[in-house]
């Protein structure tokens, strides 16, 4: 039986994980059949909350293999490699409903709730992950299943909670999610800095631990949720330890989740055109030497059969430096969204493909008469020897010394996507 929701929150409180583990809470009478998901939809959709992720528990009772996963409410929650038997479809959905009423952000958000006996299949976590789909499209995969949903105000979530059903794991990782005491959800958080600073040395299979150009554990959120912080990584196992070496705050509650996190899953490498509001891999060659507008950002232009603007923003910080580097010829491939408006690529990841022989001048011409420096006579005008009044316009020119690399790039840790694969994550011999 899976239970799946999403879109609970608000973009400053509550959390859509939070829900599910109130649902685990509540269920205590039912296993959990595998690990719960967190699974991260289109991140270009404009009105997401904040990662634009949806949650699915498979519930019933459990056999096979047991594994500890998790602690809510001072009881161990584990999770069942095996599904024995399937609970009461109805009993199930009327207990869910109560908790999403109770915990939605109504005001600021159309939460969804999916309860399905049956699997849904694969293409259309393929099309809410690449795409805006409808909420039509998304209950037209339920027909002919035994489903029950629930929704409230335009509902938005049931596409969601959908999707995240029918997400079968081809790549994948996990994320430690530690919740906070009710009494302290919106006041500063309390987690040590040098635990979240050592976790890529002592567990290598976690990623997207610490901002070293900012000093700051990229693990705690920003917004008054009921999140302490979340470590992602490749081992649940090494979560598990993760988990016990960070000194922080008083933990309420903590579970690992099964996640496309890191994964690129969002990113469309074969396209026939680049539509707005989906996520790209675009390969093109440098048209024109970067610029940085108002606000720090760098935008650079490329020819991938058309002009296509790309953007490095100034959060990024000295990401923006490898951007600037670019020159005319420079042959990229560049991983991101497609804004709809400006039409610009937001850039999540380079790689540099081939690099160019670019010159620039060193000097002004010498005159072929007295051999001294010419000087400008004017914008576009040429130079002039001012004893010999002979002219020229053939500056000396010299290549370029690059700051650039053949290779691949990444923004910092803090401007990093949820569903950014990480450089750490990928195999470059693929």
């Amino acid at each position: 039986m899976y239970v799946a929701v999403d879109d609970t929150d608000s973009s400053t409180w509550m959390c859509t994980t939070f829900l599910a583990t109130e649902l685990i809470r509540t269920l205590d009478d039912l296993d959990l059949i595998g690990f719960p998901r967190l699974v991260r939809l289109n991140p270009a959709v404009p009105w997401k909350t904040r990662g634009n992720g949806a949650l699915c528990i498979r519930v019933g009772k459990g056999c096979g293999d047991r594994q500890y996963i998790g602690s809510i409410a001072g009881r161990k929650i584990f999770c069942y490699s095996d599904l024995e038997s399937e609970p009461d479809i109805d009993d199930v959905f009327s207990r869910c409903i109560d908790l999403v009423k109770e915990w939605s952000q109504t005001d600021h958000a159309d939460p969804g709730l999916v309860v399905c006996r049956d699997d849904v299949d694969a293409s259309l976590y393929d099309k809410a992950v690449h795409r805006i789909i409808s909420k039509e499209e998304a209950l037209s995969y339920l027909e002919g299943k035994d489903h029950r949903v629930f929704q409230i105000n335009k509902g938005r979530g049931v596409i969601g909670a959908s999707a995240s059903i029918s997400w079968k794991p081809g790549d994948y990782t996990y994320e430690v999610l530690a919740y906070r005491e009710r009494s302290k959800w919106g006041t500063p958080r309390h987690v040590n800095a040098e635990d979240v600073r050592q976790l890529d040395e002592l567990f290598p299979s976690t990623f997207n631990n610490y901002d070293e150009g900012l000093s700051k554990p990229a693990i705690v959120p920003n917004t008054s949720c009921p999140i302490l912080y979340g470590v992602r990584g490749d081992s649940f196992e090494d979560l598990l330890k993760a988990r016990e070496f960070i000194r922080s705050e008083e933990v309420e509650r903590w579970l690992i989740y099964l996640s496309n996190q890191g994964t690129d899953d969002h990113i469309i490498e074969d396209y026939h055109s680049l539509e707005p509001n989906s996520s790209y891999a675009v390969e093109g060659t440098v048209a024109s030497i970067p610029v940085t507008v108002a606000g720090g950002h760098v935008i650079l232009t490329i020819d991938a059969g058309e002009k296509l603007e790309c953007a490095a923003y100034e959060p990024s910080k000295g990401f923006r430096n490898v951007i600037r580097a670019l020159r005319p010829g420079d042959l990229v491939k560049v991983f991101g969204e497609l804004r709809e408006e400006p039409r610009t690529l937001n850039i999540e990841k380079l790689q540099v493909v081939s690099l160019s022989s670019f010159k620039i001048k060193v000097a002004n011409p010498k005159c072929s008469v007295c051999g001294r420096i010419m000087k400008s006579v004017g914008a576009g005008q040429g130079y002039r020897c001012r004893d010999c009044g002979t002219k020229s316009n053939d500056v000396l020119m010299a290549e370029e010394p690059r700051t650039i690399s053949i290779g691949w790039y990444e923004p910092p840790v803090c401007s990093r996507r949820h569903l950014s694969k990480p450089l750490k994550r990928c195999n470059f011999e693929d």
